[in-house]
């Protein structure tokens, strides 16, 4: 018999889900300034970029090395020291008039975004059975949460007050979410303790920088320069000496044994094409709700209106995380993300015959929210299935920078279409209506790629016969106690 959630439970979640939002509006907050950038920091377009591409670069280091750290040495604590980088990025970049300290500044709020995967590790240690699942569900969908709620914000803000008021305010959520966790959540007794695998952390460090950096400046350098093709060879040879060097290290960084398990690599590859079809979202509704009028298929809206249309998918994903738990405890995990995902392909299909209201842009996002609430809502339950408790932190860490490199990818392969595939108006070229319709088109495909690769994950029975460590979901005993 379940009994009623205790008051410090529900503190533990709404403070955890409350930082996971913090740290993706941080993410969204400079996206209305973006166009500005190089006249306010006085700065050329190319280098102003930087100040998303650093976030971008530093994120995609952080969130495995901190997964680790916190397994070793405590995983609140490691969710401390993030908010503090949050917050010191937050304040640099609001007393910033420069590029330099703008990127700085940026560099120290990506290097905050192991905040989620940190706080779906502490609600395994820490809570019940019966909130485990919807619990991990809101904080595993907060990153597209505060995505959509940022968005409109973050235009309201820019738009009525000076930007530094952007990052007074992402220091001041980041204080209010610092407090919290030093009130209301426990450090985690469950540790794998050990040393620290330094020569992992900076080979995965130089190899993901130079995929991503190949990944988010390719267009800009093009596609088959010198230097996009060495960084992207590059990766590959640092990626495999890295992968030979943690297979063969007593202590590493990434366990690539448990990674292999056909569960969890499995679920890894979904959330690369779940991440790609979330953010193809975010690319295409915007951009035709503000594109002129004069198009033919552009609104003319401003970024406040684009930003308010974006919003209910955030209410959405935050209504569907317990309706996910609930699927996951009654089919499991594997059922709920298949159902995403078709619902984010249908959300896409419904987009390309309706693109022309407002309401439709609406209608569009909240369906897509839906499916992404959903789909983000099962991952941790699946790869928490399969890991050691003593690596809970690093393989939902691991599983987060999957979504990343698809968000990545979604970005790349977007700007290439848009790039070719445009119209002329008044003398300048414009993405063509056609482009924007390729692009959602694209998003769907990911989407179905996703339900493929998402039926390959085996049922709990099977990952059982396989020797992984699995406990029927929702259960809050440690999966630890199960051998490597």
């Amino acid at each position: 018999m379940s009994h009623p959630p205790s008051p410090r439970t529900n503190a533990v979640v709404a403070v955890l889900a409350f930082a996971g939002i913090v740290v993706s509006l941080m993410q969204t907050l400079v996206i209305p300034i973006v166009p500005e950038l190089p006249r306010l920091l006085d700065a050329p377009a190319s280098d102003a970029a930087w100040a998303v591409t650093a976030t971008l670069l530093a994120a995609a280091v952080a969130t495995p090395v901190m997964g680790r750290l916190g397994d070793m040495y405590g995983k609140r604590r490691m969710l401390l020291v993030s908010i503090v980088l949050l917050v010191g990025g937050s304040v640099v970049c609001a007393l910033s008039d420069s590029l330099v300290p703008m990127i700085v500044g940026r560099v120290l709020q990506g290097l905050a975004s192991g905040v989620i995967p940190l706080g779906i590790s502490i609600m395994r240690d820490e809570l019940p059975a019966e909130r485990l699942g919807s619990a991990t569900a809101l904080m595993s969908a907060s990153l597209g949460i505060g995505g959509a709620l940022g968005l409109p914000a973050a235009a309201l803000i820019a738009d009525y007050f000076n930007w530094h008021v952007l990052f007074w305010t992402s220091a001041g959520m980041g204080v209010v979410a610092l407090v919290c966790v030093l009130l209301f959540v426990p450090e985690s007794k469950v540790r794998s303790g050990g040393r620290f695998d330094l020569v992992g952390g900076v080979g995965l460090a130089a190899g993901l920088v130079c995929l991503l950096l190949g990944v988010s400046k390719g267009a800009d350098w093009g596609w088959g320069s010198g230097t996009t093709l060495g960084l992207f060879a590059a990766a590959v040879v640092i990626l495999l000496a890295w992968g030979w060097w943690e297979l063969r290290t007593g202590q590493p960084l990434v366990d690539l044994r448990t990674t292999a398990r056909r569960q969890v690599l499995v679920t890894n590859l979904a959330s690369i094409a779940v991440g790609f079809a979330m953010f193809a979202m975010s690319l295409v509704i915007p951009q035709l709700l503000q594109l002129p009028a004069e198009t033919g298929y552009g609104l003319g809206k401003s970024m406040l209106v684009a930003g308010l249309c974006m919003a209910p998918s955030g209410l959405v994903m935050m209504a569907t995380a317990p309706v996910s738990a609930a699927i996951s405890r009654a089919k499991g995990p594997k059922v709920t993300l298949m159902i995403g995902v078709l619902i984010v392909a249908a959300g896409y299909s419904l987009n390309i015959v309706l693109m022309s209201e407002v309401w439709h842009f609406v209608l569009v996002a909240c369906v897509i929210g839906a499916g992404v609430g959903f789909g983000y809502g099962s991952m941790p339950a699946l790869i928490m299935s399969a890991v050691p408790a003593s690596e809970t932190a690093a393989a939902n860490s691991l599983n987060t920078l999957m979504r990343s490199l698809g968000t990545s990818s979604a970005s790349a392969v977007a700007g290439v279409i848009l790039a070719q595939m445009t119209t002329n108006l008044g003398g300048y070229a414009l993405p063509s209506e056609n482009g924007f319709k390729v692009v959602l088109a694209v998003g769907a495909g990911a989407a179905l790629l996703a339900f493929v690769v998402a039926s390959f994950i085996p049922r709990q029975g099977a990952a059982a016969a396989d020797g992984e460590p699995v406990r029927s979901e929702g259960s809050a005993e440690p999966a630890g106690a199960a051998k490597q």
